[in-house]
């Protein structure tokens, strides 16, 4: 049977809100932003720290800054309508969203967030199942080569 297809929430961003947030984050250094999936990537150098989608900003959380999101109400981003997957950014509260200040604040602790999940060493991918050795396929055997004898 195939499987129903999966919906994906829509990311569309409107300029006016992209540009908006890219003004609120003035304060962090090399700030730039890169389209992606119908989103926005929020960058700091070359450090991914949030995504723009669907007039939502969302940071990069991890133990050091969860109790702030949580504290705030705020909840993961979930690109599948349908599946319960969540990714490790959390959507920024609107009152720290129209607080330069602040937002710059919460920015700062996400791109720590995203640096340490760039350092923290990878797991190792699981080793694949062994195949079973095929068995080797015996050559076949020549044939020797006998010359017929004629008949006198």
């Amino acid at each position: 049977m195939a499987q129903p297809r999966t919906r994906f929430r829509s990311l569309r961003v409107t300029p006016e809100f992209r540009d908006f947030v890219l003004d609120q984050l003035a304060r962090v250094p090399q700030l730039r932003s890169k389209a992606m999936f119908g989103g926005v990537g929020i960058y700091s150098g070359d450090c991914f720290f949030g995504i723009l989608a669907a007039d939502e900003l969302f940071f990069k959380v991890d133990h050091s800054n969860r109790t702030e999101y949580e504290a705030a109400g705020s909840e993961p981003f979930r690109p599948v309508v349908s599946r319960p997957v969540t990714m490790s950014y959390w959507r920024v509260p609107i009152e720290v969203l129209e607080d330069p200040g602040e937002l710059a604040t919460w920015a700062l602790a996400a791109i720590l967030a995203a640096g340490n999940a760039a350092t923290r060493p990878k797991p190792k991918p699981k080793p694949k199942p062994k195949r079973k050795p095929t068995p080797k396929r015996k050559a076949p055997k020549k044939r020797k080569k006998t010359t017929a004898r004629k008949k006198r």
